[in-house]
């Protein structure tokens, strides 16, 4: 990170901070994904071009941060580090005005593709970058909002606003120091300097009351509980590492042994800043694309278990929103992950298999029921994706076909996978007791009460079916 007084802390990009929201159809996930491999390929020989695949892919797709920094990657190799304002800023002051009509009427995506192509004029357009992170913020699509974030303090790193929105977000993602620092650029301004000095102390005390629950430790760039502030004591291993990046750009192995170092000594948004210097200059390698993948699932989920331990100690509404956001967005970020995976590995069907539980974890039982059955093949989880599918076609309202896959994973699961049977038990003993299937019902509840007689309801469900009987086919 910069060390001038004056530089720009750059945001990190939580990847847990990802939307959970239906994810994109097959054919429209096939065109972006085809722009994408089409912007790489022609990054080098016509960055034009790229640009404009790069464009389509955040229209078509504005919560996926990958090809937003691909974008704005493709516009800074074309434009240089350009700062905000000049002649271009003023030429595109009529196409902002758009931006707030669009904004007023609650037009988020509208306004982010109308927003796309005013920073293909201007990348450093400082207002229509903070917009676009509004928009995205108002479509919880978190991840790309701090890149937009990152990229208005790249473009003017002393303004009151831009360092304003910064540190509002980074606050609302429990990174409190970079909030502290946006308040102090703010305290600069000699108006500002009692509200950035009393914003600075507020900040200052959640961050102490949040590392006394424990809430703050590796990997999340902030000191654990009872530990003080101090120097990496890897330091003269970063310095090392830093040496040998200077000298040989091109050494992907001195990225990624730098980024493990950070990530155990300082913050994780700085390991994860180096991972995409990584990939770059692996010429984006699939390998280490993966790398940083597998990085960042596990950043997200840390995130998560972050928040989870905050709603223990503080169960607030706004702590219980944050939780599921997280784990909305978690879920997202996966389904993104393992798609990519799908299609570079169609055989693969243990990554089929962990798409359709994320699939059907954000509601997509369709399309989630589609992958269940192609992992179907490993004979390794046919109880598992019984129990899975089952599950699906009970959501959907497609009853027969749900028994018919609970009947399959009770005959398929055995007691190794006890927990898995009990469940298929039950969901077949409740469901056929919906459906007036008294002796089914009965059959499946009395086995399951064989098993673990305190499980769930179990034992009202059977009293219940002599003599009256259970209606509840939703389940």
């Amino acid at each position: 990170m910069p060390n001038d007084s004056t530089a720009a802390t750059p945001l990190p990009v939580d990847p847990a901070t990802v939307p959970s929201t239906a994810a994109l159809s097959p054919p429209d996930r096939s065109r972006v994904m085809r722009c994408y491999q089409t912007g790489i390929q022609a990054l080098q020989s016509n960055v034009d071009y790229a640009i404009d695949m790069f464009a389509a892919c955040v229209g078509g797709d504005p919560g996926n941060a990958i090809f937003l920094q691909a974008f704005l990657g493709a516009l800074r190799k074309k434009h240089g580090a350009k700062k905000s304002g000049g002649l271009t800023s003023l030429f595109s002051a009529g196409s902002r005005a758009g931006l707030k009509k669009l904004a007023a009427g609650a037009q988020w995506r509208e306004l982010i593709k109308h927003g796309v192509e005013i920073v293909k004029a201007n990348p450093a357009d400082h207002t229509c970058l903070l917009a676009m992170a509004d928009a995205c913020g108002n479509l919880m699509f978190f991840e790309s909002q701090a890149v937009y974030l990152r990229a208005a303090l790249d473009a003017l790193p002393t303004d009151p606003e831009v360092n304003r929105q910064c540190a509002k977000f980074a606050a609302s993602q429990g990174n409190f120091d970079q909030a502290i620092e946006c308040w102090r650029r703010i305290g600069r301004t000699k108006s500002l300097a009692e509200e950035a000095e009393k914003a600075i102390s507020e900040l200052s005390v959640d961050k102490t009351i949040a590392a006394g629950q424990g809430m703050i430790g590796r990997g999340t760039g902030r000191p654990a509980a009872g530990k003080p502030e101090q120097a990496a004591p890897a330091g003269g291993r970063i310095a090392e590492l830093r040496q040998a990046i200077a000298k040989n750009p091109a050494d992907v192995d001195a990225y990624l042994e730098l980024a493990d170092v950070l990530e155990r000594d300082a913050t994780v948004d700085e390991a994860e800043q180096v991972l995409r210097k990584a990939l770059d200059a692996s010429g984006n390698d699939l390998k280490v694309r993966e790398h940083v993948e597998d990085r960042q699932l596990r950043w997200g989920k840390h995130k998560l278990m972050f928040a989870e331990k905050r709603l223990t100690t503080d169960d607030t509404p706004e702590n219980r929103s944050a939780v599921e956001r997280l784990r909305q967005a978690q879920v997202r970020h996966e389904i993104e992950v393992f798609t990519a995976r799908c299609e570079r590995y169609p055989e693969n069907l243990t990554w089929k298999y962990e798409l359709a539980m994320r699939l059907k974890a954000a509601g997509s039982y369709p399309e989630a029921i589609r992958q269940f059955q192609e992992s179907m093949k490993d004979a390794r989880r046919r109880g598992a994706v019984s129990l899975e599918l089952g599950e699906c076609f009970q959501k959907i309202k497609q009853y027969q076909l749900a028994m018919q896959n609970y009947q399959a994973a009770v005959e398929a699961l055995t007691d190794r996978e006890l927990e898995l049977r009990k469940r298929a038990l039950y969901r077949a003993g409740v469901l056929a007791s919906g459906l007036d299937d008294v002796d089914a019902a009965r059959k499946y509840l009395s086995l399951l009460a064989g098993l673990d007689f305190g499980y769930r309801d179990v034992a009202q469900r059977l009293d219940k079916l002599s003599p009256a009987k259970d209606n509840g086919v939703e389940g």
